[in-house]
């Protein structure tokens, strides 16, 4: 068996939802995990109720009375989630004290903060107006087996307020319907942190593009000159809009994967419209859609600049490189026509040596017969002639040979 198959496994089991019925009243706080705020979060809730939990685990539940606390540690966040069951005097009371603790401590960090109320239908108010929603938006969820009603606004206490009436829902499929809801608000401020981030590298990504236009132009009209200096600012462009997608890829992917969760949690909830109602999921969707395809079209947007740039890098170079391929054909044209003259002046240097040697050495034959002559020894002009013609041919080929071998060695 695989050392891994059983945490991977269990995987599937990881994170189980909520069970309760109604009613309840449902807090639900979101912290981004900055410099190990999930960790000193949770060593703080296990201490004060001396909770035998791990908060190294990814979740975990500390119970509170009749109150139970869950935690969720996730990539980017955590979350706490407490669940109190029962009905309450007030329709949303105040924050319980052990997560305004936390938010006092850690309000920098908080992205999300929900309340739920969970009535039954014979309990409810009966008046969506009772419950404090002046605009309210509602969807019936699973085939009319529960509504929701929400104005989606924060109240005094930075609360986003949501009313579940359940109709047939048992403890597991109310809590997991609640469990949606919640993530679709979780995650969809998890996906908006990007917003900023994608509205500020606008104005950067227009000097990027106003640089690209401006080096494209000059790559049309430089010449060979300019080559160096145009690549070093197109070198110099590049690197700058790495840069930019190294630093902001992370942020845009994690955008991408909390959306599809988003659109995923509504899909889920199986709406149906109530009375006049704007459907929930539907006016999240509707509103939220812009901002995650605004983050992709400036993630798509630095993307193609990077490409327009390494695209004008490979054609300066390719330009470069077939000008210097011109100037090599240059150079081995020259070559070429050099040792053709050298190859001719060496021929001509060959033939007037082969005939500076026979001169000398017919010069010499005739010293030779002249010295004859003079010791007294009588040889005829015609008898030298005959003996040294030979010997002169034989030595003015031997050397012509020599001269032919060495050239080709």
């Amino acid at each position: 068996m695989h050392l891994q198959r059983n945490a991977l496994h269990n995987e599937l089991h990881a994170r189980p939802s909520m069970y309760f019925e109604a009613p309840a009243q449902v807090f639900h706080l979101a912290f981004i995990d900055e410099d190990d705020a999930a960790g000193a979060i949770l060593r703080a809730l296990c201490d004060r109720h001396v909770a035998m939990a791990d908060p190294q685990q990814p979740l975990g539940e500390i119970p509170m009375g009749d109150a139970n606390l869950r935690w969720e540690r996730h990539t980017e966040f955590l979350t706490l989630t407490l669940l109190m069951p029962g009905r309450h005097p007030s329709a949303w009371p105040e924050l319980p004290p052990v997560l305004a603790e936390i938010t006092e401590a850690h309000g920098r960090l908080l992205i999300n903060a929900d309340q739920v109320r969970v009535e039954s239908a014979s309990d409810w108010a009966g008046d969506v107006a009772a419950y404090g929603f002046d605009d309210p938006l509602g969807s019936n969820l699973d085939q009319d087996k529960a509504t929701v009603w929400s104005d989606l606004r924060l109240n005094g206490s930075g609360l986003n307020r949501m009313l579940v009436v359940n109709r047939q829902l048992d403890g597991r499929r109310l809590g997991r319907m609640v469990r949606r809801l919640l993530e679709v608000e979780t995650y969809r401020l998890m996906a908006s942190l990007t917003l900023p981030l994608a509205r500020t590298l606008g104005t950067e990504l227009k000097h990027y593009e106003a640089e690209l236009v401006a080096l494209s132009d000059d790559n049309a009209r430089a010449g060979a000159r300019e080559a160096k200096a145009l690549l070093e600012r197109i070198t110099h462009l590049s690197a700058r809009v790495t840069q930019t997608r190294a630093r902001t890829r992370l942020r845009f992917s994690a955008t991408e994967a909390y959306a599809q969760i988003v659109f995923e949690r509504i899909a889920e909830l199986h709406e149906s419209r109530t009375g006049d109602c704007q459907q929930l999921g539907t006016f999240i969707a509707q509103r939220f859609r812009p901002t995650v395809r605004y983050c992709a079209s400036t993630d798509q947007r630095l993307s193609r600049i990077g490409n327009a740039v390494a695209h004008l890098s490979e054609l300066l170079q390719a330009r470069v490189q077939v000008e210097m391929e011109e100037q090599n054909a240059q150079i081995l044209h020259s070559l070429s026509t050099r040792a053709d003259t050298q190859i001719k002046i060496q021929k001509a240097v060959e033939g007037l040596s082969i005939i500076a040697i026979s001169y000398y050495l017919f010069s010499l034959f005739k010293l030779l017969y002249e010295g004859l002559l003079v010791l007294g020894i009588d040889l005829s002009a015609r008898t030298a002639l005959l003996a040294g013609t030979p010997l002169g041919i034989l030595t003015i080929a031997a050397v012509a040979y020599r001269i032919h071998n060495t050239k080709r060695h």
